[in-house]
């Protein structure tokens, strides 16, 4: 009898306790990824995916050579790269800030506060930042007019659609973030903080040399994963926040592709640019994870 049949026949309750999510992963996740041929293929609703006719990369090229394609990459790069600079070392702070308070009231004040925004939906989201930063019923506006100044409709200026987006996503998510990173923290040894103190080590040398490093193996994972998904930006908020006066800056790749792929029917162009996506996702995924093993010893895999 082999060694598999002997691990069946031994352990038949675990395999049998696995099968089910295998059968939901099999089913959901990997028997849909055929479909990912329409990208090479001039997708025709009657003749299916197997009766359309191949076109190899014209979807690829199509949006190559598109005149809004460098526009679409420097938007979704550029708002990507804002919010991973601004919003990931946010949560960091917010938890070594929160690990720092003894008033036990009081920290539970400020996670519930900060906390709180994470569960505020999209669409209401995108509500208040759209009413607060009206030009004629907002607060800002009104906070201008008191100062004696013009009131600014922001939403139409394109210069500060990422910036509103990006600190609009901080408010609503370092709470929720800082959740993981004081998990981290609470795994602390206790003895390395009195050895701290024993030391004479002031509180913002213990943050350096007892929290910081406690805080590296999950920072990095974290940054790994974040990095890998630099092209994915959300879709929801991005065209929620949208209008013709801001369309310059807010026009992102997962917004144009549901204009042209799908408004449209052009069901192979709109997989082709997810492809294309995913495939420059995993490629910082594999580069990242590879410099972060290297730098840190620390990585996904």
């Amino acid at each position: 009898m082999s060694d598999l049949a002997k691990s069946l026949r031994r352990h038949w309750q675990l395999y049998l306790l696995v099968l089910p999510p295998m059968i939901y992963i099999l089913l959901f996740k990997y028997y849909p990824m055929a479909g990912v041929q329409i990208a090479f293929k001039d997708y025709n609703v009657v003749r299916g995916i197997w009766g359309s006719e191949w076109v190899g990369l014209e979807h690829f090229q199509s949006f190559i050579r598109n005149p809004n394609f460098w526009l679409l990459i420097k938007n979704t790069l550029g708002i990507s790269l804002y919010q991973l600079a601004v919003g990931f070392p946010a949560p960091i702070v917010l938890a070594l800030a929160l690990n720092e308070i003894r008033n036990g009231l009081f920290k539970k004040s400020v996670q519930m506060v900060t906390y709180a925004p994470y569960f505020i939906s999209t669409v209401i989201m995108v509500s208040i930042i759209i009413v607060n930063l009206s030009p004629n019923v907002g607060i800002v506006s009104k906070l201008f007019v008191l100062l004696g100044l013009e009131p600014v409709d922001f939403m139409g200026i394109p210069s500060a659609f990422k910036s509103i987006y990006v600190w609009s996503d901080v408010w609503q998510h370092t709470g929720y973030g800082a959740i993981i990173y004081l998990a981290a923290l609470a795994s602390v040894n206790p003895e390395l903080y009195e050895a701290a103190k024993v030391d004479g080590a002031s509180r913002f040398r213990k943050i350096l040399h007892v929290d910081i490093p406690a805080l590296v193996p999950v920072t990095v994972v974290l940054l790994v994963l974040n990095v890998g998904n630099l092209m994915k930006l959300g879709f929801e908020k991005v065209y929620l926040m949208q209008n013709p006066l801001n369309l310059s800056s807010s026009e992102v790749i997962s917004t144009y592709v549901y204009k042209v792929g799908l408004l449209a029917a052009d069901f192979s162009f709109s997989a082709a640019v997810g492809l294309f996506n995913s495939v420059i996702n995993l490629m910082l995924l594999l580069i990242v994870n590879y410099a972060a093993r290297k730098l840190s010893g620390n990585s996904l895999w």
